[in-house]
């Protein structure tokens, strides 16, 4: 990775959050270049951490995106489908890795049916494909079942949008209850393992639906022929070759056959019965399976989900662990090394290869039949709060980053409690905290601690300033790692003014420095904006404790949620007004207006002053010039507002969630930022990025 500081001239005036006035960027670079205007496209890089995570990025392979992945299925040309749950849409999987949105619109529910993004699913669960490439949804949120054609037309086959039931019949007038599992025969007709039913349904190509096993709103554990029988929340399903159906009866704990008959006995596990033993038919245990898929040879392969493992049942009964270790989640491939995190649906390729939904991790996993697991599609997260080195290090959701005159980067990594730097090779440490450990300890370096740290800003003289959110406080840690506590008491939640530990703040967030050394604090949850002078003094600028709003104005303005602080040369504050969706502007005088945005009302769109829109914006920094920037969080996106209101988007594309590094940049949570040279460092999800050629 290109280190795009390295060739910056010297930084001056260092203050908040995400503000730090640099000298221009004179040259070098690495970014692609536009002809026409002879500057440098935008680029993405990783100064350290983690881009794996939840999104809905398109891509090849790592770079794809998923959000809960739950069911999956393949065609006879070796295509993996995938019902990308948290995205409400399908998913497609080439042989080579390619991954593509066949039906839906990733973030918008819906029941419509329609072709490619003009069709609605409301969380689709398990799905099954057919022999002529249809694919059969089970539409979880909305009580039916979908099909799908190779192309993408959806329709309803059975059930009707929003309306749960039990009841049998044709088409529109059949009814079911949250839906999960489906599998499909060679004759087209469609088992629905119809959850929370309990119950195991059956639907013919031309619609009708009825009960194959299992009682409506009758949940047990007890074989028996059809309506005898009793299952408790039946989820995944699959298909031998004689017509056998396999349910994985998930709160039963168990694996259970439903003959073409309708006859079910149970083949492995205990009903009622949790655990992770190995063993012969009953002495098994299971916790929780969801999903499972059969061979050939008749074995079955069960994602046992709350183990985090995939078992393998012969047709005797006799249950082994594949994969995976009971009990721990994680991301690694490999053979006995591998770990998943909440497993679900599995499919079989032609020679034996299982494909696993492995939702918690959101990625999509091969597993050979030797039990050698690969990631094919999609990046999980990794989160911890290791020291080291760009990729090497982790964090666990940094809230707020700051820059010194040196290009080292600050990190208040939220989720770890602690105050992370690194310098501008990407080399991260633990500068004052220590991780998993939250408190509120004055000290030094490992012996301080911090409980959720969010705001960060720097004085001129290398001091950090911390908005310690958890503790509602105000710490002050020294270039060697010292840590006092300036204003706020630990514990004590409140509004009031005062000086040091008399004053009170309600999970203090985003924090900015002027050049005289005071400090302005996004006070969250009293919807103020505080100051706090160098020795300690705390007033209320704007707002007024504990009263939501959005009126501009002077002591009659409110605000809603802010979250984040910046401030210019000349004394004013731009304020990210999260749940107003706006910036606002703060004179020195405490006269508030509203730069960007329409309060209440959130999107995407750029524009000019109130046309403008945004979605949860959280954090701000200025330049030197008066332009402001902004991570607008819930769109994924950068947004630069010029001095004059107008703001459009220089980085990302509004939903489209995930980090995607490169010259055609995407993000997945955007928190904070901060300005160095032509570039933004960025705090996104566990990373820390470079997004370099944007400031003007």
């Amino acid at each position: 990775m290109r280190v795009a500081w390295l060739r910056l001239g010297v930084i001056v005036a260092i203050a908040a959050c995400g503000r730090v006035g640099t000298a221009p960027d004179g040259g070098g670079g690495s970014g692609a270049q536009d002809a026409s205007s002879g500057l440098r496209s935008p680029t993405l890089e990783l100064l350290a951490g983690d881009i794996g995570g939840p999104g809905n990025v398109d891509g090849i392979g790592a770079a794809a995106r998923f959000s809960f992945p739950e069911g999956v299925a393949m065609d006879s040309a070796g295509n993996l489908y995938v019902a990308d749950r948290g995205n409400f849409t399908l998913r497609k999987v080439t042989p080579a890795g390619v991954v593509s949105t066949l039906a839906g619109t990733a973030g918008a529910p819906g029941s419509a049916d329609g072709a490619g993004t003009a069709a609605g699913f409301n969380v689709p669960a398990w799905i099954a494909v057919d022999s002529a490439g249809n694919l059969y949804v089970a539409d979880f949120n909305n009580h039916t079942i979908r099909k799908v054609t190779p192309v993408g037309i959806v329709t309803t086959l059975a059930g009707a949008a929003g309306i749960a039931g039990s009841t049998d019949g044709t088409g529109a007038a059949a009814r079911f209850t949250l839906p999960q599992g489906v599998a499909v025969d060679d004759a087209g007709n469609v088992y629905v393992g119809d959850t929370h039913n309990s119950a195991i349904r059956k639907i013919t190509p031309a619609g009708v639906v009825t009960t194959l096993a299992g009682t409506a709103g009758t949940s047990g554990g007890a074989d028996g022929t059809g309506a005898a029988a009793r299952f408790d929340d039946p989820v995944g399903a699959a298909l031998d070759t004689t017509g056998n159906l396999y349910v994985a009866d998930t709160d039963n704990k168990t694996i259970r056959m439903v003959t073409p008959a309708g006859v079910v006995t149970t083949l492995a596990g205990a009903a009622g019965m949790p655990g992770a033993a190995d063993g012969d038919g009953a002495a098994a245990r299971f916790n929780r399976p969801y999903g499972v898929a059969v061979n050939s040879a008749g074995n079955l392969y069960v994602a046992d989900t709350d183990n985090n493992t995939i078992r393998m049942v012969t047709p005797a009964g006799i249950v082994t662990t594949l994969v995976g270790a009971a009990g721990i989640a994680g991301s690694a491939d490999g053979g006995a090394a591998a770990r998943f995190n909440k497993p679900y649906e599995m499919a079989l390729d032609t020679t034996g290869n299982l494909y696993v939904a492995d939702g918690g991790n959101n990625t999509i996993r091969k597993v050979t039949p030797t039990g050698v697991v690969t990631t094919i599609a999609g990046a999980a997260t990794v989160v911890g709060s290791a020291d080291g080195t760009r990729a090497s290090a982790q964090f666990n959701v940094p809230s707020c980053i700051a820059l010194d005159n040196s290009g080292n980067v600050y990190v208040a990594d939220g989720n770890n409690h602690t105050i992370r730097k690194v310098t501008p090779t990407g080399s991260v440490t633990t500068l004052a905290g220590a991780a998993g450990m939250p408190g509120s300890a004055d000290g030094t370096g490992a012996a301080a601690r911090f409980n959720e740290p969010q705001g960060l800003a720097m004085d001129g003289a290398g001091n950090l300033y911390v908005t310690d959110s958890g503790n509602h406080t105000v710490r002050k840690v020294t270039p060697a790692g010292g840590v006092t506590t300036l204003a706020g008491a630990a514990g004590m939640s409140g509004s009031a003014d005062g000086t040091g530990a008399v004053a009170r703040f309600n999970f203090p967030q985003g924090v900015a420095s002027d050049s005289a050394g005071n400090l302005y604090i996004a006070d969250e949850f009293n919807h103020t904006i505080r100051k706090v002078t160098p020795t300690g003094i705390v007033t209320t600028l704007a707002g007024a404790a504990g009263i939501a709003g959005s009126a501009d104005g002077g002591s009659a303005a409110r605000f809603n949620d802010p979250q984040d602080v910046a401030v210019d040369d000349v004394g004013n504050l731009y304020v990210a007004d999260t749940a107003n969706h706006t910036i606002r502007k703060v004179t020195p005088a405490g006269i508030v207006t509203t730069l960007a945005g329409a309060a209440g009302t959130k999107g995407s769109t750029d524009g000019a002053g109130a046309a403008a829109r945004f979605n949860s914006p959280i954090g701000v920094a200025v330049d030197s010039a008066g332009n402001l920037y902004v991570a607008d969080t819930g769109n994924g996106t950068i947004r630069r507002i010029t001095p004059t209101g107008l703001t459009t988007t220089i980085g990302g594309v509004a939903g489209a969630i995930g980090i995607v590094l490169g010259t055609t940049p995407r993000f997945a949570a955007p928190r904070s930022l901060a300005i160095l040279g032509d570039g933004l460092v960025i705090g996104d999800a566990n990373a820390i990025l470079l997004l370099d050629h944007v400031v003007q």
